[in-house]
């Protein structure tokens, strides 16, 4: 099994049928912590993701005819290779996205633990035996994989996003193509190298780089051999591209945006539940879709919270990635930026406190932004409305369980929701309410291979990971057998 350095797994070319295409047409790829260029990219246009559609096709049936034991096998192969790998690809990812060195080799694993996951489900997939309906005939159901499939990926977690869509899908006998974000394809195009030397067939997985989303998107939600479409995103897109699989009437899973609430009750542990929200905010720069967008606390323990809230937040370390002990990184490009800055300033003037932070690390570089608190937000703020993506934790309050779990469920959105309490009644009654995909109780991360990862009401359908992550990806036929008289 090969090992790479960082420069060895980097890249720059189009990865179809096992084949690196390079193109006239480049795009840059930078460093967000340095606004260096770190390289040149092949630039996909409509014609060359037709090509890895069919390539995608041409592979289908070898890929979709080889046992569950025999795809397992390849893809634990490629977890191996990865895991052996993790430095490389994790300063790969650092120097594309910017998050700590550290917290990309934990993204490695993460990536890395859906492989070997859905390895194992490949040989778990089973049918029924339906009830007689005559004396005569025998009916049963098996499950089939879906066919080719397709998928857009983001930049917030450039490896995790592409294994845990593709990881199901070559399980379950599918095909694919993804096409990255345009800020962070290294890493995808890094662990296609990765698969291709551990021996996963030619054409079973395609990268298709592109600065052209619209036109390649189009490509992926309209072609008729493509059978699923996943994606990853903001809801706006994800309306978008729902609508365009429409016409050929493709199975679509959509994991998009969220507005996550956390409900901090005064019968919480106030120092566990500071220590889960700084866990779940600030990783990432809080550019995450679980990240807790809305702190919404019992206005008895706001003040003691904060006491205990903002010397923890003071003692995050902002830096570039490959820095000594730095906590978070800087913010994925200007737009990012802008944004933050907006809601901050903007809170402020409708009438919220800064408790610290909310301004530019302008000596770290142009995309850094301090770690920041908020208080006496009001439910009509734009921090509050939109999602943050950014290291700003804004707090409102409620004054009793009632009217705290309704400013919870206050949003077009349900993906991910936390709360902290004792009490075990509130804790079953609680989590029963909200409406989301995901709840965490005193516990800021909640996102692991074997749990369902998804969201309802406008943070999508479907479901990643966990058991029901295969079934996205399969069909299931009823077959009836007569003439058994």
């Amino acid at each position: 099994m090969a090992t790479h350095s960082m420069t060895s797994l980097m890249k720059s070319d189009i990865y179809i049928d096992g084949h690196w295409i390079p193109t006239d047409s480049r795009f840059s790829v930078t460093n967000p912590a340095t606004g260096e260029t770190i390289t040149e990219v092949a630039d996909a246009d409509e014609t060359i993701a037709e090509r890895a559609v069919e390539a995608a096709h041409q592979a289908l049936p070898s890929w979709r005819a080889k046992t569950p034991r025999e795809r397992g096998d390849l893809l634990r192969k490629w977890y191996q290779a990865i895991l052996s790998n993790k430095q490389a690809l994790a300063e790969l990812m650092s120097a594309e996205q910017g998050k700590p060195i550290a917290e990309a080799a934990g993204e490695v694993e993460y990536g890395a633990s859906f492989i070997d996951w859905f390895a194992g489900e490949a040989e778990r997939v089973y049918g029924d035996v339906l009830p007689m309906t005559a004396a005569d005939k025998r009916s049963w159901i098996i499950k089939q994989p879906i066919g080719v499939c397709a998928a857009i990926t983001p930049w917030n977690f450039p490896n995790a996003m592409i294994t845990r869509k593709v990881a199901p899908a070559l399980a379950a006998g599918c095909t694919m193509v993804v096409k990255p974000p345009q800020l962070t394809p290294l890493s995808a195009l890094a662990i296609a190298q990765l698969a291709s030397e551990v021996g996963i067939p030619d054409g079973v997985l395609n990268i298709v780089p592109s600065t052209d989303s619209k036109n390649v998107g189009k490509v992926l939600t309209t072609h008729p051999f493509i059978r699923k479409f996943t994606f990853t995103g903001s809801t706006e897109v994800g309306k978008i591209l729902t609508k365009q699989c429409a016409d050929t009437v493709k199975k679509v899973s959509m994991e998009l945006g969220g507005n996550a609430p956390f409900l901090v009750f005064d019968d919480a542990d106030l120092d566990l539940a500071v220590e889960q929200l700084i866990a779940c905010k600030f990783r990432n720069a809080g550019q995450t879709c679980v990240s807790a967008n809305r702190v919404i606390v019992q206005e008895s323990v706001v003040d003691e919270f904060i006491n205990k809230l903002k010397p923890a937040v003071e003692r995050l370390k902002v830096g570039p990635g490959d820095a000594e002990d730095v906590d978070f990184g800087p913010l994925i490009d200007q737009d990012a930026i802008t944004k933050v800055q907006r809601l901050v300033t903007t809170a402020q003037s409708d009438g919220a406190k800064l408790v610290t932070g909310g301004k530019q690390l302008t000596d770290l570089g142009d995309l850094y932004f301090a770690a920041t608190i908020l208080r006496d937000v009001t439910p009509k703020m734009d921090v509050v409305q939109e999602e943050i993506f950014g290291p700003v934790v804004a707090i409102s309050t409620f004054a009793d369980e009632e009217e705290g779990v309704a400013m919870a469920n206050d949003t077009d959105f349900g993906l991910a929701a936390y709360f902290c309490a004792g009490d075990v009644a509130r804790i079953f009654r609680v989590s029963e309410q909200l409406q989301c995909g995901m709840v965490g109780i005193n516990a800021g991360a909640i996102s692991h291979a074997y749990n369902a990862f998804g969201g309802v009401k406008q943070s999508g359908v479907g479901r990643e990971g966990s058991k029901y992550g295969l079934e996205e990806y399969m069909e299931a036929k009823t077959v009836v057998l007569g003439g058994l008289a």
